[in-house]
């Protein structure tokens, strides 16, 4: 038996006839760029996270340097994020000019600690992004009362999050403006990149689709000096077949995750993900710790088992940020977490035989 980490195959069998009638959709109206498809997938993904407003973007890095841009960050300033996230989101601050700021994580969530991000803030701290990982929403709420009166903005990045809800509200709502990715592996993927920015403010959304457009509102006119990242057609007409089963497909991730912990649940060695009271996590992956780990993971590899790392280096001991001075030692949650952290295989086509096999592979592979 083979168990991928993602099955789209899977996931295109179920949609793709769907997706096939929108695609022809497109081309039949030539309407590639800015046509009606992008239009009502931004209504309908508003919806969805309840933002009231959604600009569609060419991918998620993109849509999180804009979201920063329209709520304020300039160069030279200063964005706490934490320091166990993918490398575009510290990126997105790095390609505006600013300098991020990394922060440790709680140990059992592996979420950004509001301790820890306020105590990272400044006099030059003009954004805090608080990573939704693995399908699970980040504390917003105490990280906002940890910030107290500061008025810094509060910028999501649900990149990993879409249909994810917190005791505070929904995913891409909680803060000034979130961005998001539809990067294929999603849990609402396109057929490429594409990306998203949502937000309450009406103002914000007109900036980001302001800059995404060469800073432009009117042809030729030009505003600001923006750049060109806008959601294709054909990447829209994907995604709104999609988004009609993401309800649907979150539940069978959760159903998958419930089965997981069932099965490894008395698996001495492995230490299982714990959801934060009041969330409903949509479980993007389902991250196990354990001793040992490359090892473990190389013998599930070779079992036909698709596991992997999610990420296996904090950012402040990576080469590209190694130029900030923080040395081992400096996130010492995230760096503990870093050696263990596994990720199992989990989408919403995963079978409970599948399901079987890895956590029998896995219970073996722990077993001193």
């Amino acid at each position: 038996m083979r168990v991928p980490l993602v099955d789209l195959v899977a996931q295109n069998a179920e949609t793709g006839d769907d997706i096939r009638a929108a695609v022809d959709g497109v081309f039949a109206n030539a309407s590639y760029i800015g046509g009606s498809d992008v239009g009502a997938f931004e209504q309908e993904y508003a919806e969805a996270t309840g933002a009231g407003y959604c600009v569609g973007v060419g991918n998620g890095t993109d849509a999180l340097e804009l979201a920063l841009r329209a709520a304020g960050v300039t160069a030279g300033g200063e964005v706490v994020l934490p320091v166990n996230t993918f490398i575009a989101t510290a990126e997105a601050v790095s390609r505006i000019g600013a300098v991020p700021v990394f922060a440790d994580v709680d140990d059992e969530h592996l979420l950004l600690d509001p301790a820890a991000a306020a105590a990272a803030v400044t006099s030059r701290t003009q954004a805090v992004v608080p990573v939704h990982l693995f399908g699970q929403v980040a504390p917003v709420g105490a990280l906002r009362a940890a910030l107290g009166g500061s008025g810094i903005p509060i910028v999501e990045d649900g990149a990993q999050s879409q249909g994810a809800e917190s005791a505070d509200g929904r995913a891409g709502s909680l803060g000034l403006v979130a961005s998001t990715s539809f990067y294929p592996g999603k849990n609402l993927g396109a057929a490429g990149d594409a990306g998203a920015v949502t937000t309450a403010d009406p103002e914000i959304a007109r900036t980001v689709r302001l800059i995404a457009s060469h800073g432009s509102e009117k042809k030729y006119v030009h505003d600001v000096i923006g750049f060109n990242s806008r959601m294709d057609s054909l990447q829209a007409a994907v995604l709104r077949v999609k988004l009609r089963h993401l309800a649907d497909w979150n539940r069978r991730r959760r159903v998958a995750a419930s089965r997981y912990e069932a099965l490894l649940s008395g698996v001495d060695g492995v230490r299982l993900p714990q959801s934060v009271p009041g969330n409903l996590d949509v479980w993007h992956l389902y991250v196990v710790r354990v001793a040992d780990r490359d090892r473990v993971m190389a013998r599930l590899n070779e079992a036909g088992i698709g596991a992997s790392i999610h990420y296996p280096t904090p950012l402040h001991l990576t080469a590209a940020y190694g130029g900030h001075g923080l040395g081992a030692g400096a996130f010492p949650v995230a760096e503990a977490a870093a050696g263990q952290i596994l990720s199992l295989p989990l989408y919403p086509h995963i079978t409970a035989d599948q399901q079987e096999f890895v956590a029998e592979e896995l219970a073996e592979a722990v077993r001193p």
